[in-house]
């Protein structure tokens, strides 16, 4: 009823005398709720000043400790076509163990006997080298033999000059006395003809003197010629030094001339039978190169380039390898913000995929199926998907980690410090970070700069 009028029925009309309404106002709907709200209440406040672990949630994948240990692919350093399969996936294989056979698809490649041949080429180079070297050393004693035979040649040419200069200073001394006896002679002669004029002397012996002062001066002519002839012999032993000298250069400088061609032909041998040497070396490897093999032990998770027959480039991606023996790590990320609240050695509560859980995040020793790790490394620089990427290794005081895949996927809880849950509410109302603090190493070496 309404009660819209002014006269109110539920006053004069009892509806406790129906059996309705009996039934209505004989029951107490709320006295069990107020009950629960109250209880409800009283457990919310408790829970409210209960101990909360802040932390910080993050995705990452299984993966390994160390680089190597990673999952990886073959390629092949050369180009070529694929001839034979050794290996399935999924089969294990060791370290050195051939995994395909390849062949050469470039056409310099191609002959069979390129090694045989490239050492033909050496041996004929290696022995054109030693030719060079003979000639070399018989050009040196070719160059040996002309300044001794110089060294005689200009010796004798100087005792030549050295007996002209002698014969020389003899004709000069006899020249000399040529010139003396001429005087005696003239001076016989006129004191003779003087004589002779006065009577004293006969016109023979007047005679006999002329004759003897024609006689000294033909001498002393021919002793005048003898010392031009002595000086002239002076001049032609000082040009045959010259011309032996010159002589003996121009044969020693062509001797030299052709050692030095001798040298560059040599050197240039030597260079291409290095180049040779190292061509073959090239080649020797290169068919090592044929045979794709294990560079560790491990399995072969799956062949990129399948069939065969098929060609492939230089560096291509052959089969892919996962290293048999690892050590698992998990890699996660995490904001920038929180990346100040993370340091080395601090622990993290792991979650791995495919295995049952039960997580509080705020209470770890409450959670079941967690694994502890640590922090080992953190990333220097942002990563791609704008988060720092750090690294966790497992935690050995706490439960051994289960048999999982590299590569599957992981979710990581850091846990920070302990705070009410009313604070931690608050705080994500706010959207606060988490509370900033240093490890235990670090506020102790603190306390003790701070003491001294």
């Amino acid at each position: 009823m309404l009660n819209i009028s002014n006269n109110q029925l539920n006053k004069t009309v009892d509806l406790k005398a129906y059996k309705s309404g009996k039934l209505i106002f004989s029951k107490h709907y709320y006295k069990s709720f107020n009950k629960f709200l109250l209880v409800f209440a009283v457990l919310v406040l408790v829970v409210l000043f209960l101990p909360w672990t802040q932390n910080i949630t993050g995705n990452g994948l299984v993966t390994t400790l160390t680089p190597e240990q990673r999952p990886q692919t073959i390629q092949s350093q050369i180009p070529g076509r694929i001839e034979q399969w050794f290996v399935r996936e999924g089969d294990h294989v060791r370290k050195g163990d051939t995994i395909l056979r390849i062949s050469e698809i470039k056409s310099e490649y191609f002959d069979n006997k390129l090694i045989e041949r490239t050492n033909e080429q050496i041996n004929a180079k290696t022995s054109s080298v030693d030719s060079y070297q003979y000639k070399e050393d018989a050009l040196n004693r070719q160059i040996a033999a002309l300044n001794e035979e110089m060294k005689l040649k200009l010796e004798q040419a100087k005792n030549k000059l050295l007996q002209s200069k002698l014969k020389a200073k003899s004709d000069s001394i006899d020249f000399e006395a040529a010139k003396t006896n001429i005087k005696i002679a003239e001076s016989q002669f006129n004191r003779t003809q003087t004589l002779q004029n006065e009577g004293l002397m006969a016109v023979k012996d007047v005679e006999e003197k002329r004759l003897k002062l024609q006689e000294t001066q033909a001498k002393l002519i021919s002793q005048e010629n003898k010392l031009l002839a002595a000086k002239n012999e002076i001049i032609n032993a000082k040009v045959e030094i010259s011309t032996v000298s010159a002589t003996y250069a121009d044969k020693i400088s062509k001797a030299q001339s052709d050692k030095f061609t001798a040298q560059s032909s040599g050197f240039d041998a030597k260079a291409q039978v290095s180049k040779l040497e190292n061509s073959n070396s090239n080649y020797i490897i290169r068919n090592s190169l044929l045979y794709i093999t294990a560079p560790q032990n491990g399995y072969i998770n799956k062949a990129i380039k399948g069939g065969i027959g098929g060609t492939f480039k230089e560096g291509e991606d052959l089969v892919g390898i996962m290293p048999s023996k690892y050590d698992l790590a998990v890699e996660t990320f995490v904001r920038p913000i929180d990346l100040p609240l993370l340091h080395i050695n601090e622990k993290v509560r792991v979650q791995f995929d495919g295995w049952p859980a039960i997580v509080f995040s705020g209470w770890p020793n409450v959670s079941y199926g967690t694994y502890g790790a640590k922090v080992i490394a953190i990333e220097r620089f942002i990563s791609d998907n704008g988060k720092y990427r750090i690294l966790l290794s497992p935690d050995n005081d706490d439960h051994t980690w289960p048999e999982v895949r590299v590569g599957s996927g992981a979710r990581t809880i850091a846990l920070l410090e302990d705070v009410p849950i009313w604070y931690e509410l608050w705080r994500q109302l706010n959207s606060f970070p988490p509370n900033y603090y240093q490890p235990e190493k670090a506020k102790s070496g603190k306390s003790d700069s701070k003491k001294k």
